[in-house]
């Protein structure tokens, strides 16, 4: 409590009582609107793209260009459809952290980070597996050019940095980013509604409220930010896997 004034505390910020909540009805959200998105940029004729198709394409060509290019290659590009599902997920989902009325990015809960991650971790084991059988466990966990005397501490750091800590941080820096900057923008949101409302301090309103508005932008940033880099470290978990002697 701060000058009479009291935040809520963080429970009250991310918890909602029952099975569907608003983080519920924000995952469905940002499952649907990609879906419903692609569906009517499929439906759109015509040679030069507009409205919807325009939208789609424009996403696409950014996931090919700017994350499976530079991470994969061309033969990545048969992963466009996931890595492009899971950049929009996560940018719908961040983005209701501004929305009013819902002003809560669903990717402050841990739990569709880690569930991500897991599917993100499942998935570049599988093609490792899948494009070099046992092998790419064997390139993971005994690196070529190593002295052998060294796998005995190299093997174990190997094993816990791929296999427990990267999928771990992975969802963590989604989480915490998302968290942080949704308790920053309620505690100036707090503030300038308290100020508002207390007589001689209402004079400081004429500098927090613009710094609301200003973290508001910036959190707009960070909600798109947060989902491309989530999906390009998934581009180089990708790529690991299809070349993992790289």
């Amino acid at each position: 409590m701060i000058l009479g004034l009291e935040f809520p505390s963080v429970s009250n910020l991310v918890e909602w009582p029952g099975f569907f909540n608003k983080i519920g009805l924000i995952y469905l959200i940002a499952a649907v609107v990609p879906i419903l998105l692609f569906l009517v940029a499929r439906g759109q004729k015509g040679l030069v793209p507009t409205g919807a198709r325009n939208v789609a394409e424009t996403l696409v060509g950014f996931v090919e260009e700017q994350i499976v290019m530079p991470t994969i290659g061309k033969d990545g590009m048969v992963y466009v459809p996931f890595l492009l599902s899971l950049f929009m997920f996560i940018a719908i989902s961040n983005i209701f952290e501004i929305i009013p009325v819902f002003q809560m990015p669903g990717n402050a809960r841990m739990a569709a980070p880690l569930v991500l991650a897991l599917i993100v971790f499942f998935t570049w084991i599988y093609i490792g597996l899948k494009n070099h059988g046992l092998g790419y466990l064997k390139e993971v966990l005994f690196p070529p050019g190593v002295p052998k005397a060294l796998y005995l501490l190299v093997t174990p750091i190997e094993f816990l940095s791929t296999f427990l800590i990267r999928p771990f941080s992975h969802a963590v820096r989604l989480f915490a980013n998302m968290l942080a900057g949704h308790i920053l923008l309620v505690t100036f949101g707090v503030l300038c509604i308290a100020l508002w409302q207390r007589g001689p301090l209402l004079a400081v309103e004429v500098l927090s409220f613009p710094m609301l508005v200003a973290l508001t932008a910036f959190e707009a940033g960070v909600a798109v930010l947060q989902a491309y880099v989530f999906t390009i470290l998934t581009g180089v978990y990708i790529g690991g896997a299809l070349h993992p002697s790289h």
